[in-house]
């Protein structure tokens, strides 16, 4: 008799979990799920949105190619890459990173509605990895980026980067300002000066990029990363709108900036440290130019006598030839720097001008 009851609990038990299934089916079955409201966007969120919306149409996709000469002089190897820019202005102008057009034969510009361009390079600066290109295009196809000011950023601030990373065109990724006046190494030898570093994701293809603020405005050009894979590390540097707002109507105006110099031929940093020299070690004045007037002396190799040593500018000390530079671009081309020279062993004060080496 307890056999059955037990068998009779059990039976009853199964029925009553199929019945609950059977209902748990009826009631989702193959039905969507009923979606849950929600609130409007947040403010951040709605600020990202709009800033991308409006700056999108300024930013565009930049396709070079180059042929190369193979192993016997035959032209059979053709390269490509690619990078970003932006909209400069509404004569077709547009913006990018040297080393993102540098040697290219052909320079190709895809716009956000998807129209693509030959474009001819105006000019370029090494020294500031910045490249003007120039397309063909009617003013009312162009939207020129808002541009602002770099001096006044603070560490912390949002910014927006938009490119094509990795190829992926109209990329939108987001940060701070990590840092500010940092000094970034250019393959001409000198360094950027005023560099912004941020934490906005900058990847292979954002190169040439606009850094945007909160406000929607230019404040860099997105030009290098610091990383060991290739990718982001979170470490990214801009170069500063106030020096492209410097030297891009110069490259439009003449197809490359100024290039402050005082007409020595300085000594390699490793020249100085083999002397136990900190400072940068003249080795030539060129003749007739604005250091020899000055009165500058360079290496007297009959004499075994070690030319002047600029130690700083304006008071500014310098250890390098970047540094040197550095400090004779800030003041600028047509004005007089004070420079504090070691000749042997004593140190005296030298007023120089600044002129264009080119």
């Amino acid at each position: 008799m307890r056999r059955y009851i037990v068998v009779g609990l059990v039976a009853g038990l199964v029925m009553f979990l199929a019945a609950q299934l059977v209902q748990t089916l009826l009631l989702v079955g193959d039905k969507p799920r009923a979606v849950t409201p929600r609130g409007d966007l947040a403010s951040f969120e709605k600020t990202t949105i709009d800033i991308f919306k409006n700056a999108a149409p300024s930013v565009v996709y930049i396709y070079t190619r180059t042929q190369g000469s193979g192993f016997f002089g035959e032209d059979n190897r053709t390269r490509s890459g690619t990078g970003s820019g932006f909209v400069w202005d509404r004569a077709g102008h547009i913006i990018t990173n040297h080393h993102v057009v540098n040697g290219a034969q052909e320079i190709f510009v895809r716009f956000d509605q998807g129209d693509i361009l030959r474009a001819a390079l105006v000019g370029s600066s090494p020294d500031h990895d910045l490249a003007v290109l120039r397309v063909s295009a009617s003013a009312r196809d162009l939207a020129p980026i808002p541009v602002g000011k770099s001096g006044d950023l603070v560490i912390g601030q949002s910014v927006y980067a938009i490119g094509n990373p990795f190829g992926l065109n109209r990329t939108l990724t987001t940060g701070i300002v990590s840092s500010l006046d940092r000094t970034l190494p250019t393959r001409s030898g000198r360094e950027i000066s005023g560099v912004i570093q941020t934490d906005a994701a900058i990847n292979p293809g954002n190169s040439g990029g606009p850094l945007i603020d909160s406000a929607g405005r230019l404040i860099g050009v997105n030009t290098a990363i610091a990383s060991r894979s290739g990718s982001s590390a979170g470490i990214g540097f801009a170069v500063p709108v106030d020096t492209v707002n410097k030297v891009v109507p110069q490259i439009i105006s003449g197809g490359k900036p100024a290039r402050p110099g005082i007409g020595i031929q300085a000594g390699s940093q490793e020249l100085a440290a083999r002397l136990g020299i900190s400072g940068v070690v003249i080795v030539n004045v060129v003749p007739g130019g604005s250091a020899q007037r000055a009165g500058l002396r360079g290496v007297d190799m009959a004499e075994q006598r070690l030319g002047d040593v600029i130690v700083a500018v304006n008071g500014k000390p310098v250890k390098s030839v970047s540094q040197l530079a550095t400090e004779l671009e800030k003041a600028g081309v047509g004005s007089q720097v004070k420079l504090t020279v070691l000749r042997n062993g004593e140190q005296r004060e030298v007023s120089v001008s600044v002129v264009d080496i080119g």
